[in-house]
């Protein structure tokens, strides 16, 4: 068993011992430590993992809360009722506040989390129907098979079920195909958008979803104190729960009960102990978070679980283990050898006014492997992105097997079977080689979320895992199948890049730059692998400075200079082509 689930294991043993052998005070503790769980694992899942802050989860706790209370209070209805009020309340809510704030970036995300934390601590403070600043009062308890949960150690048990349901469920979450999703968010939504993925949609999800989580834990609060107040909802607490995530590990699922322990715990004693310092009461304990968060982030600035994890791995590597075998991924039919496949006809992109890309024309067809070429800044690259809806075209029309796709966004042309690499290395680093490439075969997925966190998926999760471990073998990594991405050569990574377009098997694959950082014997083995693509009906639109590399393996080149076509032709003749040789063949030796 690896050291991980004997840490897991113990905990769950504790966790069952903790009723019966703690205090009072410390069952109670424990409690506050599995609400707070909650709405910090929501966190992690939305900012550790997503790169969506928010300082504003305690709103949602509230609307949990309040509901119920509400409900159970004023219109005698059930605590159950209260949860279904609850949950559904704060669906409406995250979706509305959601498809505003998920969609900003940089500080104004953070900004508008606590623009409407504030304005609902005070819609809590002057509603009369949540009685005000003083709160609602008498709220039942939850009748659970006729056991009435009054006391704390009843509670004790029914919190620390749902949290530890939800912990399962996250982590389930992660290790699936929506999960390779939700962690490119962060750092390679360019990326994600190329592979097929929705990334509006799934920061939308992710954000319901951590809502959800914080309703919860408010609904359980509501019925373990039998009170709520707007107090418990300010924009103070919505701080400490993200304190919570970054202490934790603000991407690691159980660093969600590390970080609510530890700051919990740490919160009740420092009440005790500084008021006898300072000869006063106040909040001293929010100035010792702040100077304790300092040198946590100098010397973890992931949080205490990987550091824990680190510990207690006994291997520096993760093993290179393939994963089990399957039945493979059913294959597109492609287009018949020199059937018209992808047209450019006029097409214009700029940048202020630079002219990236002008005038462009060119036509190719199914079966064969066409190359771009021309000197640094021509504007290869940036073709790749118009042809893949990276950047939308300024003017002129792309053709993929009849169809204009110019108009389309990024993830609806991956559906047509259009995979690109990039001409800067865009990998998930901390992934392992294995999840990077299977991000390339989303597309041939279906289960969701949902199916993910029960764990429906696991056939299907098996069919894909095969697939791009059979795309690494044939890009001859299979020894660095568990090894992070970013610990690779930077040649290696780029064959991974290759691996991973080859998963969502493409119909025309986009190649940037795929032999820089090779050395000689691994440019002979990527271009046997291009050839054998062909012959197997792909086909390839590639760009390269490698010359040599180059005039061996296509069989037409265009050339650009300057954003415009100088030049296309057979490889012969673009040699002897003296514009050519003046821009760009006549600087090389």
């Amino acid at each position: 068993m690896s050291p991980g689930r004997i840490a897991i294991a113990l905990f769950i043993a504790y966790l069952l011992a903790a009723p019966f052998v703690l205090p009072e005070f410390y069952v109670t503790l424990m409690n506050y430590i599995g609400l707070a769980t909650l709405v910090t694992l929501g966190l992690v899942l939305l900012t550790g993992v997503a790169g969506l802050m928010s300082f504003g989860q305690q709103v949602f706790v509230g609307f949990g809360a309040y509901a119920t209370g509400v409900l159970t209070t004023v219109y005698g209805a059930s605590p159950w009722l209260g949860l279904g009020a609850g949950l559904a309340f704060t669906a409406v809510a995250a979706l509305a506040l959601g498809l505003i704030t998920v969609r900003l970036s940089g500080h104004y995300l953070p900004i508008s989390t606590l623009a409407w934390g504030i304005a609902f601590y005070f819609a809590f403070g002057n509603l009369e129907l949540v009685g005000r600043y003083d709160g609602i009062q008498g709220i039942p308890a939850i009748s659970l098979f006729g056991w009435s949960i009054e006391s704390g150690r009843g509670s004790y048990a029914l919190i620390w079920a749902v949290t530890l349901a939800a912990l399962l469920a996250a982590h389930n979450l992660l290790d699936s195909r929506s999960g390779r999703a939700i962690r490119a968010l962060r750092f390679r939504a360019v990326m994600a958008e190329s592979f097929g993925i929705d990334t509006a949609r799934l920061k939308l999800v992710v954000f319901l979803y951590a809502a959800l989580l914080a309703s919860l834990s408010g609904w359980l609060y509501a019925h373990f104190l039998h009170f709520v107040s707007p107090g418990a909802f300010n924009v103070n607490i919505g701080i400490e729960y993200l304190f919570m995530a970054v202490v934790g590990g603000a991407s690691q699922v159980w660093g969600a009960v590390i970080g609510a322990s530890l700051l919990t715990l740490l919160k009740e004693w420092l009440k005790d102990i500084l008021p006898r310092f300072f000869e006063q009461s106040g909040n001293y304990e929010v100035i010792v978070f702040g100077l304790l968060m300092l040198p946590l982030l100098h010397r973890a600035r992931d949080g205490l679980m990987p550091v824990l994890a680190r510990l207690g791995r006994r291997n520096g590597r993760a093993p290179a283990r393939a994963p089990r075998a399957a039945p493979a991924l059913a294959r597109r039919a492609g287009p018949a050898a020199g059937e018209p496949l992808l047209g450019l006809a006029g097409v214009h992109k700029n940048f202020g006014g630079l002219a990236a890309v002008r005038a462009l024309s060119f036509e190719m067809r199914a079966g064969e492997i066409l190359g771009l070429i021309g000197p640094n800044g021509a504007g290869k690259s940036t073709v790749f992105n118009v042809v893949t809806g990276v950047l939308p075209a300024d003017a002129g029309e792309v053709r993929f097997r009849g169809a204009r796709i110019d108009a389309l966004p990024a993830r609806r042309i991956a559906r047509l079977a259009i995979a690109r690499t990039f001409q800067h290395v865009n990998l998930v680093g901390g992934m392992s080689v294995l999840e990077n490439v299977a991000i390339g075969a989303h597309l041939r997925g279906a289960k969701g979320t949902a199916s993910a966190m029960l764990r429906l998926d696991r056939e299907e999760e098996r069919r894909l895992l095969h697939e791009a471990a059979r795309q690494v073998e044939r890009v001859g990594l299979s020894a660095h199948l568990g090894e992070p991405s970013a610990s690779l050569a930077l040649g290696q990574q780029r064959m991974v890049e290759i691996a991973r377009a080859l998963a969502a098997d493409p119909v025309l694959l986009l190649l940037d730059e795929p032999a820089a950082g090779l050395r000689f014997q691994e440019k002979r083995s990527l271009a046997a692998l291009l050839r054998r693509l062909r012959a197997e009906g792909t086909s390839i639109l590639l760009v390269e400075h490698d010359m040599d590399f180059v005039m061996g393996l296509v069989e037409r080149l265009v050339v650009m200079d300057f954003g415009e076509k100088i030049a296309e032709g057979l490889p012969h003749e673009i040699q002897a082509n003296p514009l050519v040789i003046e821009a760009y063949l006549g600087g090389i030796e």
